[in-house]
């Protein structure tokens, strides 16, 4: 998620035009989001890069989260992207990868999360990381203590069996 506004369709008086701050600034930060499809339970980190490394903090702290014990075997479904195939990821022993097909971002049950976290920044002008970052996970804190949007958006069939 950037500092780029993410602009929505507005209602307004006829005749009448919105206002809309069109600027383009390319500074982000990252979402990292897991998801049970049956129950709906979340957990959203919000990192600096997308890549190994913090993937690797991310898979931490969600089996810490998850699976305190670390009795269960844990599996997250990914698609292909570089900070999830690196060599140098470090993955938690109880969590067990398993990666999708490319080109099929809509078997990701993850990827129908991030319409939802980005409705949290429409039509807002944010100025600074930091203030990005604190609305991102203003937005994350209120979608993993409603699990039953989080799980309409992933609970698909098959995962839901799974």
């Amino acid at each position: 998620m950037g500092l780029k506004p993410v602009a929505r369709r507005v209602w307004a008086l006829k005749g009448t035009r919105p206002t809309s701050n069109g600027r383009h600034k390319f500074e982000g930060v990252y979402v990292y989001g897991f998801a049970h499809p049956r129950t709906g339970r979340g957990r959203f980190l919000v990192l600096p890069k997308a890549n190994a490394e913090c993937m690797g903090r991310a898979l931490a702290d969600f089996a810490g989260w998850a699976d305190p014990e670390g009795r269960k075997v844990l599996v997250v479904v990914l698609d292909g992207s570089g900070g999830h195939t690196a060599k140098e990821l470090k993955v938690p022993p109880n969590v067990v990868l398993h990666r999708q097909p490319s080109c099929t971002p809509q078997l990701q049950p993850a990827e129908h999360l991030w319409p939802l976290v980005r409705e949290g920044l429409a039509n807002r002008v944010i100025d600074t990381l930091p203030a990005l970052t604190e609305v991102l996970a203003a937005r994350c804190r209120w979608l993993a203590a409603n699990p039953a949007v989080i799980a309409g958006a992933v609970g698909f069939h098959w995962a839901v069996a799974a």
